[in-house]
C-alpha cells in the first residue's frame, strides 16, 4: 500500500506541468506520478506541430485565435473556456520557457508558423519535435522536485471510490475519489494507492483504431475507468484524423507529417499528381483536419489507391531542412526524397475531442478527481480541434487544475475514514492466462470493426452492425477479465471495449453533422463543393 496526497495518473505535459505547480507551490505536499510505459513515454512526446499561442500582437490577437478555435470546433466549444485558453496562453507558454523548454527564434523573436484552421502565423515551435522539447524540459523540472516520485511501469487497473470501501453505498450523485488499484509490472503485483487528490491525464485512445499517429500506450485508459466509476464521459462521437500520416503496410503507429508542412507550402495531390482539395474547400490544403480528411478518404474511395501524395517539390530545400529535419530524416529512411517525390500520406486516427467532463479547473464529476488533456471534454475543442490547441490544453488546465488542488489540500477537508478502509485488490480464485492469443485476436477484430465501421465517414447501418459486433466482443473480453489475472495487454482490451462503446453509443445519438463527426445518412450538403 502506498498513501499520497496527490496522485498524478499520466506522464505528458498535462500530468508533469500540474505535478511541477503544486510542488511549487506546497513543498511539503507528497506527489506520485504513475506512467504504465518510461517516464518520456506519451502523446506529448510526439507533438510536432507545436503550440498555438499570440505572441505577435502587431499582425495577431486574442480575438483572431479565439474566432479561429470556434469556427475549427463548429461552434459547439464553450466560448468562455476558449477564450480563457487563449487569453491565458502567454503566461502559460512563458512558465515553460522559465522551465527550460527551447523554441526556434529568427533574429530575436520566436520563429512563427502556421497550421491549418489558422488564420495567422502564431504556432511557436522546436523545429518538427516541439513536444519532445517540451517534454524534456518538465521531466527536468520534476527531477528537480523532491516531493515528486515517478512511478513507470506502473499500470492502472480502476480508480478508487466510495464503492470499495466495506458497507458502502455507491450514491451516483455524489461518488468520492480515494486514489487507484495499479499493477507494478515489475513485481507482477497489483498496489493500492491512496490518496487525498487524483488527476487523470492518460492522454487519448487512438488504439481502438487499426491506424493511428498516437503511441502505443494510447489505449482510453483514463476515460475508461472514470466511465466505469460512473463519472461523466461526453462527446465521444468526436474523433479527428490527421489527415497526412505516412502511409504504411504496416498497422499500428504511423509516422506523422505535421500540418505545419502544408502551413509552408506543401501541396495535396493524387497517387498520380494531380491536385484535387480545390475540389472541396477554398481553402485548399489550409482547411481544417476534418475536411482535409474526408477529402483525402473520399479520393481514396473513388480512385481505389491505398494513399494520396504530398508534394513539397516546390518548397525551399534549406528551409525545409531547417523546420522539419525529423520528417525529412524519416522519409530519407522510408527511401523516399520529399524534395524529389511525393510522400504517400493517409488519414490517421489522431485526436479525440470528447472524454471526461470537466469544468474550467479540470474537475470532473467525481469530487477530488480532475482530468486534463486528451481524456477530457474541457470544452475548448468543440466537435474539432483547432491544431496546435492540444498542448495548450494541457498547459492552462494542468495550472488551474493544480491550483484548486492548492486550495482544497489547504481545506484539508476529506473522508480520512473511507481512505484508511479501503481494501486491497482481492485476486482470489483467479488464474494466470495461458491464451494471450485471444487477448491479440480480440484487439484486432475490435480494431478492424471500429476501422471498417465507425471511421471518418459513417451510416446508419453501419453503427448499428458496430454496435452489435460490439457487445459480441465485450461479453468475450468480459469472461476473460472475471476469471484472468490482470495483465495491462487485458486491462488495455478491457479499456479499448469501453472507449468502443462509447464512440458508438455517443455517434448513434447524434442528429447532424459537426466537425469531425460525420455521418453519410445526415449530410445536408455535399462533400465536394466543385467537380473537376
Amino acid at each position: 500500500m502506498i498513501k499520497t496526497d496527490v496522485l498524478v495518473i499520466g506522464s505528458g505535459i498535462s500530468g508533469l506541468s500540474y505535478a511541477i505547480k503544486i510542488a511549487e507551490q506546497l513543498p511539503d505536499t507528497k506527489i506520485t506520478i504513475v506512467t504504465k510505459s518510461n517516464e518520456d513515454e506519451s502523446n506529448t512526446k510526439y507533438a510536432q506541430g507545436g503550440l498555438a499561442v499570440v505572441t505577435d500582437f502587431s499582425k495577431d490577437n486574442f480575438q483572431k485565435h479565439i474566432d479561429d478555435t470556434l469556427r475549427a470546433g463548429d461552434y459547439i466549444n464553450d466560448p468562455e473556456i476558449v477564450k480563457m485558453v487563449v487569453e491565458e496562453a502567454p503566461h502559460r507558454f512563458n512558465e515553460i520557457v522559465e522551465w527550460g523548454a527551447k523554441f526556434d527564434q529568427e533574429k530575436g523573436k520566436y520563429s512563427l508558423g502556421r497550421e491549418g484552421g489558422h488564420t495567422e502565423n502564431r504556432i511557436v515551435h522546436h523545429k518538427d519535435i516541439t513536444g519532445f522539447e517540451i517534454e524534456r524540459a518538465l521531466l527536468e523540472t520534476i527531477r528537480n522536485s523532491p516531493n515528486i516520485e515517478i512511478l513507470a511501469h506502473h499500470y492502472v487497473i480502476d480508480l478508487i471510490t466510495q464503492h470499495h470501501v466495506p458497507g458502502k453505498e455507491l450514491d451516483k450523485g455524489n461518488i468520492n475519489a480515494y486514489g487507484a488499484y495499479i499493477l507494478d509490472e515489475q513485481n507482477k503485483k497489483i498496489k493500492k494507492i491512496t490518496s487525498k487528490i487524483t488527476l487523470v491525464a492518460t492522454g487519448g485512445a487512438g488504439h481502438v483504431y487499426k491506424n493511428t499517429t498516437n503511441p502505443i500506450i494510447a489505449t482510453g485508459d483514463g476515460i475508461a475507468f472514470v466511465h466505469r466509476a460512473q463519472g461523466k464521459v461526453s462527446n465521444m462521437q468526436y474523433y479527428q484524423f490527421h489527415p497526412t500520416a505516412m502511409y504504411s503496410k504496416r498497422d499500428g503507429m504511423l509516422f506523422l507529417i505535421s500540418e505545419a508542412v502544408r502551413g509552408d507550402g506543401a501541396k495535396l495531390r493524387t497517387k498520380n499528381g494531380k491536385p484535387f482539395m480545390q475540389k472541396y474547400d477554398e481553402r485548399e490544403e489550409l482547411a481544417s483536419r476534418d475536411i482535409v480528411a474526408r477529402a483525402i478518404d473520399n479520393e481514396l474511395k473513388i480512385s481505389g489507391d491505398e494513399y494520396v501524395g504530398l508534394d513539397c517539390r516546390e518548397m525551399d530545400r534549406e528551409k525545409f531542412l531547417n523546420h522539419f529535419p525529423n520528417i525529412y530524416q524519416k522519409c530519407m529512411d522510408e527511401g523516399i526524397d520529399p524534395m524529389k517525390e511525393l510522400i504517400p500520406v493517409v488519414p490517421a486516427c489522431h485526436y479525440l475531442m470528447g472524454g471526461i467532463e470537466t469544468d474550467k479547473n479540470g474537475q470532473s464529476s467525481i469530487k477530488n478527481l480532475f482530468a486534463v488533456g486528451e481524456c477530457t471534454n474541457s470544452g475548448l475543442h468543440g466537435a474539432n480541434r483547432l491544431a496546435s490547441n492540444s498542448l495548450l490544453e494541457g498547459l492552462v488546465f494542468g495550472h488551474n487544475a493544480a491550483m484548486k488542488t492548492v486550495e482544497l489540500l489547504k481545506e484539508n477537508d476529506f473522508n480520512f475514514d473511507d481512505l484508511k478502509a479501503v481494501p486491497e485488490w482481492n485476486e482470489e480464485g483467479m488464474k494466470m492466462m495461458d491464451e494471450m492469443v485471444l487477448v491479440t485476436y480480440l484487439r484486432k477484430q475490435l480494431q478492424e470493426m471500429m476501422s471498417d465501421l465507425v471511421a471518418i465517414v459513417r451510416s446508419n447501418a453501419r453503427l448499428e452492425l458496430a454496435k452489435k459486433k460490439q457487445r459480441e466482443i465485450y461479453e468475450a473480453v468480459t469472461e476473460l477479465y472475471n476469471y484472468s489475472i490482470l495483465s495491462p495487454q487485458l486491462s488495455e482490451l478491457r479499456n479499448l471495449v469501453n472507449v468502443s462503446y462509447l464512440i458508438i453509443k455517443h455517434s448513434l445519438e447524434m442528429k447532424e453533422n459537426k466537425g469531425a463527426f460525420y455521418n453519410k445518412d445526415l449530410a445536408t450538403k455535399p462533400l465536394l463543393i466543385k467537380e473537376n
